[in-house]
């Protein structure tokens, strides 16, 4: 398949529209959406009574601004409220396809629709098509990334290899036995994989076949993108969502962003007040995406970007979020997973002997790194402890045992000290 092939086209006519098209597509989506949610989950009921909001005057965007903003993390609180993922459901737990579970701990619900986390438009603007052998290096157990990429790929035509993560070697020989021309996964472990691949002598142009990745669940700088790119001559695009509502932004192949995918209505507030900011001022990400089963209206994802509406050499009219450029809160996302504080609280708590921590976040090489820094006069469990941290919060740490009393009196839990240069 040649270049042209992979970065021409364009997947749904809701990529195209003109601006009055999309004022009006979003505020036909949002008025259904609304109305819907309402009527049929219990969350948004009590949360648009208690904020005197009526649906029945909602005419504009702006005023979508009267709804009461959700944090992502009041969902672990929510959801164990009562039936139906405490009332955030619009229908029974037993008529959906399947539930994840994500660091939180955060139920995940699926509907039996078609796409329903709304990635296939992304995958084609990234350049996957019908005929690709890709490898999709996400967790395929109960977090939802694995199958949540697998099924829009296969609508697209392609050959999907359920790999999962790690056991490196294996990932490499399934890549050279299978002639393998796509890849899913973050791009810290790409760039792993070529790191391997390298040690063992391979050319990852002769030996390889990769043509296409599409990659997210981490930060990356340009300069990792090019040395990917370069070793193994492909395309690498990012594209941005959520494990609760799925695909928010994608990149298509001129870089100038992450377009907003035709299923949501982003905004940009301000993380204090909520309040909507304009385009090219840096605030909170706030999404509405239209899912009428599980409708998180107005979810703040923690992540900073803005609003560029300037036009794309692609063609695509939609608006597109600028770079990611950090986080709201002291929530860190190491290795495509998110890692809260409170969560490393619980699996410290059995250990009595350590007397303070913290994380410390690097990425040398542009692979992410966490190691975990603990106070302890004498500690002999570093083993389980790292055991236990994989099973609970899913990375594996470095562990690093420093006398009580190094730890500065006031320190952040994750002090994230990557570089994106």
């Amino acid at each position: 398949m040649t270049r042209k092939d992979r970065t021409e086209g364009i997947f749904s006519r809701r990529e195209v529209l003109d601006s009055t098209e999309r004022q009006k597509y979003y505020q036909i989506q949002l008025k259904e959406l609304l109305t819907y949610a309402y009527r049929y989950s219990e969350d948004v009921k009590k949360r648009f009574d208690r904020a005197q909001f009526s649906v029945e005057k909602f005419r504009d965007l702006i005023d979508l601004k009267h709804v009461p903003i959700l944090k992502k993390k009041e969902l672990i609180f929510l959801q164990s409220m009562g039936p139906r993922l405490g009332g955030l459901l619009t229908k029974d737990l037993g008529d959906l396809r399947r539930i994840f579970l994500s660091p939180g701990p955060i139920f995940d619900p699926e509907d039996r629709g078609d796409d329903y986390w709304g990635w296939t438009e992304s995958f084609y603007a990234t350049g996957f098509r019908s005929g690709d052998v890709v490898q999709n290096t996400f967790n395929y157990h109960l977090a939802p990334a694995g199958l949540m990429f697998e099924e829009p790929l296969r609508a697209l035509g392609c050959a999907v290899i359920p790999a999962g993560p790690g056991n490196t070697a294996t990932q490499l020989d399934i890549m050279r036995k299978l002639r393998v021309t796509g890849y899913i996964g973050t791009p810290s472990y790409l760039m792993h994989l070529a790191q391997k691949a390298e040690e063992k002598g391979m050319n990852l142009r002769k030996d390889l076949f990769l043509e296409v990745a599409f990659v997210t669940g981490e930060r990356f700088s340009e300069k990792l993108r090019s040395t990917i790119e370069k070793k193994f001559d492909l395309i690498m695009r990012q594209g941005y969502g959520t494990a609760d509502v799925g695909c928010i932004g994608y990149e298509c192949f001129h870089k100038t962003g992450l377009h907003i995918a035709g299923r949501a209505y982003v905004e940009i507030c301000h993380p204090d007040t909520g309040i909507p900011l304009k385009d090219g001022e840096t605030g909170e990400i706030v999404v509405t995406v239209f899912n009428k089963t599980y409708p998180l209206i107005r979810l703040a994802t923690g992540d900073l970007s803005y609003i560029d509406r300037s036009p794309c050499p692609c063609g695509r009219t939609s608006p597109r979020l600028g770079a990611i450029v950090g986080r709201v809160d002291t929530t860190a996302r190491i290795k495509g997973m998110f890692v809260y504080p409170h969560q490393v609280e619980q699996v410290l708590s059995g250990f009595e002997e350590i007397k303070r921590w913290q994380i410390e976040v690097t990425n040398p090489g542009g692979v992410d790194e966490m190691t975990l820094i603990i106070e302890s006069a004498q500690f002999k469990r570093e083993e389980e402890l790292q055991l236990l941290f994989r099973e609970k919060i899913k990375i594996r740490p470095v562990v690093k045992v420093v006398p009580p009393g190094t730890l500065p009196p006031q320190i952040r839990a994750i002090e994230d000290k990557r570089s994106w240069d």
